[in-house]
């Protein structure tokens, strides 16, 4: 094969693992969706096809990987191209925790069942939820597109996830008048789990916002940056 047709070779499967990517946080974004509705329902039939619908994210997810590790052994990518499938694999990991914790947040709405959420506790995580939605289609548009300025406005928004976080923090300290009771006090720590599971999945996204950055110029996030953990 010809240096011209290894590098059309490589560009094209690049391309297809790119269009993989977005399809699989498509996928998660409905997660996002999914979860919060069997959240504010407690639909528990939908925590069950949540957790069901996780194995296709799991299975596009290790497809993708190993399409981005057999580029990596099969061909010899310019530094460029090196940078775009180093940046897939690091969004793949950002998208498939973010999977990780809409699946936890369903189990959250298992152990809060039959229990209604106060109004107030119900309405801020709604709100999160759509965040966390806005937060990672943006992440995963600015990836599409390679647009820096949309990866570069990731973090600001993220500011409104933070804010409703406090929120939530405030509305469950005075949602319930029974003080210490035992179940009054599991409720709100599960409420308030849920609360950072959202966060996380924002995080995620403003993470994505920085691969791609580095999938452009070469830039590597800060240490500092990384808000990554393991679920």
């Amino acid at each position: 094969m010809t240096e011209a047709g290894g590098r059309h070779g490589f560009q094209e499967a690049l391309g297809d693992l790119r269009g993989d990517v977005i399809k699989l946080a498509a996928l998660v974004t409905e997660a996002i969706g999914a979860g919060t509705h069997a959240l504010l329902d407690a639909d528990l039939a939908l925590v069950d096809q949540l957790i069901a619908d996780d194995r296709q994210i799991n299975e596009l997810n290790h497809h993708i990987e190993l399409g981005a590790y057999r580029l990596l052994a099969m061909q010899q990518p310019t530094a460029g191209d090196l940078r775009a499938v180093l940046a897939v694999l690091r969004i793949l990991h950002e998208i498939q925790l973010s999977a990780d914790l809409m699946v936890t947040t369903g189990k959250a709405a298992r152990r809060l069942y039959p229990q209604e959420l106060p109004p107030r506790v119900r309405g801020i995580l709604e709100r999160m939820g759509d965040q966390a939605q806005v937060q990672m289609r943006a992440a995963v548009d600015a990836f599409a597109d390679l647009d820096l300025a949309l990866a570069a406005a990731l973090p600001d928004m993220d500011d409104v996830m933070d804010d409703l976080q406090k929120d939530l923090f405030r509305a469950i300290l005075v949602a319930d008048p029974r003080g210490l009771d035992e179940s009054v006090l599991q409720r709100a720590v599960q409420m308030a789990l849920v609360g950072r599971y959202y966060e996380r999945v924002a995080d995620h996204a403003v993470q994505i916002g920085r691969w791609v950055s580095f999938m452009v110029t070469g830039d590597l996030p800060r240490p500092g940056d990384d808000s990554t953990v393991t679920v």
